[in-house]
């Protein structure tokens, strides 16, 4: 892969080379090249390659459910690298699956348990915006799952960006079938709260899911930034510093 540099930018075929336009790196150029589709599908010699395809597809479409569930909060969230990222780590996710051969290896008897953590904006983490200690749980039996924050001083535990006057505390609780393609995700915020001196006191953000449920459990937790301007509350460039993490999963029974 190259650069294209130079006033003419171009897009298109020539020469056995194709050149585009990614949005993250600009214009590139590449040859084309590789093997031909047909053999990839039907050779022997290539196995390998079908299975990594048929597991590498599975964390994708597995990804895209997991963001499609939690779409609320993250359309207030910019990361334009996060789905290629929550992939990767579906491919882990499926490659911990010790009961099935390669190739037929899903999330379901994986290790959903490896996305704990996962931060989906790497310009603003919640590590790095959300100082104040706070506890996720996730109770199967009433599928509650919940985010408590004990009370906090905002101007001290909160790493606000230039510009921010207020922010909100937002969470998710997310139930994902996996093997039939659906979710079920109820979402809470508290009001919006002054970045200053005072001490909020503590609260409970609780999230329901379907009671006694045997499928994977996922708790998000989050901030996003406003500012404050005659009387009304603007989200601060587009949500670029917002934070949501999944701060803990449980991967069914």
């Amino acid at each position: 892969m190259a650069r294209q540099k130079g006033i003419i930018k171009l897009q298109g075929q020539m020469g056995g080379v194709s050149f585009y336009k990614s949005q993250q790196d600009g214009f590139l150029a590449r040859e084309k090249g590789g093997v031909d589709a047909e053999r990839i599908k039907n050779d022997p010699n290539f196995e390998r390659t079908r299975e990594n395809g048929a597991e590498f597809g599975r964390a994708g479409a597995a990804g895209k459910l997991l963001r499609t569930a939690l779409r609320a909060l993250l359309i207030n969230i910019a990361d334009s690298r996060m789905t290629s990222r929550l992939t990767r780590e579906m491919v882990k996710v499926i490659q911990a699956d010790a009961t099935n051969v390669r190739g037929q290896r899903n999330v379901i008897d994986g290790e959903a348990e490896l996305l704990n953590g996962f931060e989906f904006n790497l310009d603003g983490k919640l590590g790095s915006t959300f100082f104040a200690p706070f506890t996720p749980t996730i109770d199967r039996p009433s599928g509650n799952i919940s985010v408590d924050v004990p009370d906090y001083i905002p101007g001290n535990m909160i790493g606000a960006p230039q510009g921010a006057t207020h922010f909100r505390l937002i969470a998710a609780g997310v139930e994902v079938d996996f093997e039939a393609g659906s979710y079920v995700v109820t979402t809470s915020a508290t009001p919006e709260v002054v970045i200053g001196p005072q001490t909020e006191a503590a609260l409970t953000l609780t999230n329901a899911v379907t009671p006694a449920s045997t499928k994977p459990l996922f708790a998000a937790f989050g901030i996003e930034f406003l500012q404050f301007v005659n009387g009304a509350y603007y989200p601060l460039k587009n949500g670029v510093y917002n934070a949501l993490a999944l701060v803990s999963v449980d991967g069914g029974v």
